[in-house]
């Protein structure tokens, strides 16, 4: 053996001998119930980040572990199309070229965007690769493919036959930059310092808001007919002081007394409680901003204007008018976002498909109540629960090009990315080798972050639920996210991005496999740093320094099985124990501890002072390798078949 493990030598090429003998696949001689694992399916327009590379370690880990004890074991990859992320990544791109969507037709658009994705689907497929990830790649899916897309069709017609599907004018949440609807799911909440304007009605009137810009379109004011103060407004006019007309003022429950002065405004055709409001009360919805985020027709002098300079003009013609009664210029609330681009969502009328969410909601929540599909971490169950209770109708389309066309003649919209999304575990299986279906669903753990709980897991569970009438997967393995040294969230703009590909390349997947479950529950966020994976790399080393003595030493003892055999056995029932209650940290920590401190500190020592057999010193290495394959394939590997052992370690059977 080398002297020191070199992992640039060692890597790809075993990889690729694990790949082309099949060892990814679900053995044939594999007995049980089987373990399978639908890999939540990176976005195909990008290279792999390190929370990737965190789902990678885990979902790994497990697949590794589950494959060496003897079940069928299944890890099915996949990439996302990721419909208006990736469409407003490109567009970024397009821009920096001095071009935008606007200069080609959709199906010009269609396939630059196609031919963008196919590229770097097949990098961030290379990067897995690199990453160590023993997905079955022989069943590699892509929520583009023709079969897939038919099955989504499908389970559209479905939800029209079943009456669950309608297409209706109802207000949205609407980004004018991205040109989309959104669902209530993709709207960011963030606080914001704005001026509260107090505009005089009458005399006796005066409304606080945020928003003076849609005022001339706005027809009623409205009181809490409990407020004491204000009740006996309800049925009085006042006048609109931007287009002198008449407006009435109406009781409605939902106006809070103590908010500003008790009296609001409503614009029905830009906030969603106003738009309520205004069906219970059958008012005229009256749209005062268009698509493009201009004042729309009708508007008078405000027409074209974006909302921004709208406003300005607005409270200088109110101020004209003597109606601005004051401005608070530190008024703090919570503003929606759009989650792409960052721009302030604009709630609006629109033509959109929406599902009827009632019944799924139903079915997705028995299904956690009843068992049959698990959180281990309590807390995200809660999570859960709370978005499923709070859930409207879902609008389902998109004015994008990139994505699955929706089905109807005429129309251009295509479906949100979390619909196709949402039926990724049995779409998957569906459309793949015959029996797959029947044999690998339920799926056993379906593993991915905490940001996207509501977005992504709620969604598969209704869908699967609707469509198959099983639960998608029996345990939900909430991740938490990887933040730098200082538990900070990594981002470009803070300039503190670890990116995984370069660690992997400068200290060896294994090492950064390992830094990626050290020291926190799989539940919680991390804290990771190049010192933690330098520091893994250490032990990769130590491994492989492991080895080698082994491998050279000319050991005399006698065989005395029993002076390690009963530790190594307390170890392997620890570790398999952590393993199956998912406390992959525990595991590794143990089996660094057990391996370094125990193993190389004492029994090697103790081989060297001609205490240990070469044996049962090379019986402890081989027991060790397999505890520590899951999470370190490469070393480990590297080490099994330079020691000449039979077979591969993937292989292997699990010591018991």
């Amino acid at each position: 053996m080398d002297k020191n493990y070199e992992h640039q030598k060692h890597e790809k090429e075993i990889y690729k001998k694990w790949e082309e003998s099949g060892a990814f696949k679900p053995l044939d001689s594999a007995r049980g119930k089987p373990f399978t694992i639908i890999m939540p399916p990176p976005n195909a327009n990008d290279n792999l980040h390190i929370g990737h590379a965190r789902f990678v370690a885990v979902e790994d880990i497990l697949i590794r572990y589950h494959r060496m004890t003897g079940k069928p074991t299944l890890w099915l990859p996949g990439a996302d199309h990721a419909g208006i992320e990736t469409q407003f990544v490109f567009e970024k791109k397009l821009k920096e070229q001095g071009k935008s969507r606007f200069d080609y037709d959709r199906q010009t658009l269609y396939q630059m965007l196609w031919d963008y994705v196919q590229k770097n689907k097949s990098n961030m497929e290379n990067q897995l690769r690199s990453l160590g990830a023993s997905c079955d790649w022989s069943r590699n899916k892509f929520t583009l493919d023709p079969d897939i897309v038919k099955i989504v069709y499908q389970t559209f017609a479905k939800l029209q036959k079943d009456g669950l599907v309608y297409k209706g004018e109802r207000l949205v949440n609407y980004c004018t930059i991205c040109g989309t609807g959104y669902s209530e799911l993709e709207v960011d909440r963030v606080e914001r310092v704005d001026p509260l304007y107090y505009v005089r009605y009458s005399d006796e009137v005066t409304v606080a808001t945020t928003r003076p810009e849609p005022i001339w379109a706005d027809t009623h004011l409205a009181v809490n007919p409990k407020d004491k103060k204000h009740k006996h407004l309800i049925g009085k006019k006042v006048i609109n002081p931007l287009t002198g007309k008449e407006m009435e003022i109406i009781g409605d429950d939902f106006v809070d007394p103590e908010f500003g002065t008790g009296i609001v405004k409503l614009t029905p055709a830009h906030d969603f409680a106003d738009f309520e409001v205004a069906q219970r009360h059958n008012l005229p919805v009256v749209r005062a901003v268009g698509q493009n985020g201009k004042m729309v027709e009708g508007a008078g002098k405000y027409e074209g204007m974006k909302v921004k300079m709208a406003r300005v003009a607005v409270v200088e013609d109110l101020r004209a008018k003597g109606a601005i009664e004051k401005i608070d210029d530190n008024y703090k609330h919570i503003i929606g976002i759009c989650y792409r681009c960052k721009s302030v969502i604009e709630p609006m009328p629109s033509k959109q498909w929406f599902v009827k969410v009632a019944p799924m909601v139903k079915l997705a929540k028995e299904a956690v109540k009843s068992g049959k599909t698990k959180f281990p971490a309590k807390r995200y169950e809660k999570i859960y629960m709370h978005w499923l209770n709070n859930l409207r109708d879902w609008n389902i389309s998109r004015q994008i090009v990139w994505g699955i066309k929706i089905p109807i003649e005429g129309e251009t919209d295509t479906f949100d990315t979390w619909f196709s999304s949402g039926q990724w575990p049995f779409v998957t299986l569906m459309t793949g080798q015959p029996g797959d279906f029947e044999k690998f669903y339920p799926t056993t753990v379906m593993n991915t972050a905490y940001d996207i709980l509501p977005f992504w897991v709620m969604r598969m569970m209704m869908l699967g639920l609707y469509v198959t009438g099983k639960v998608p997967f029996e345990t939900v393995l909430i991740h938490g996210l990887v933040r730098d040294k200082e538990g900070q969230k990594i981002s470009k703009s803070k300039g503190n991005v670890i990116d995984p590909i370069v660690m992997t390349d400068k200290y060896g997947a294994d090492a950064l496999r390992m830094a990626l479950v050290w020291g926190a529950n799989v539940d919680n966020d991390i804290s990771l740093s190049e010192d933690n994976v330098k520091g893994m790399r250490n032990l990769a080393n130590k491994i492989w320094n492991a080895g080698r003595f082994v491998e050279s030493a000319k050991l005399n003892a006698q065989p005395s099985a029993h002076k390690i055999e009963n530790e190594l056995k307390k170890i392997i029932k620890e570790a398999t124990d952590h393993l199956d209650k998912f406390k992959l940290n525990l595991a590794a920590e143990l089996i660094y501890d057990k391996f370094w401190h125990w193993y190389c500190d004492e029994v090697i020592e103790m081989a060297k002072a001609g205490k240990i057999s070469q044996e049962d010193l090379k019986q402890g290495l081989k027991v060790f390798l397999k505890l520590l394959h899951p999470f370190m394939p490469f070393v480990t590997e590297a080490i099994w078949r330079e020691l000449g052992l039979p077979g591969q370690l993937i292989l292997q059977s699990w010591p018991r």
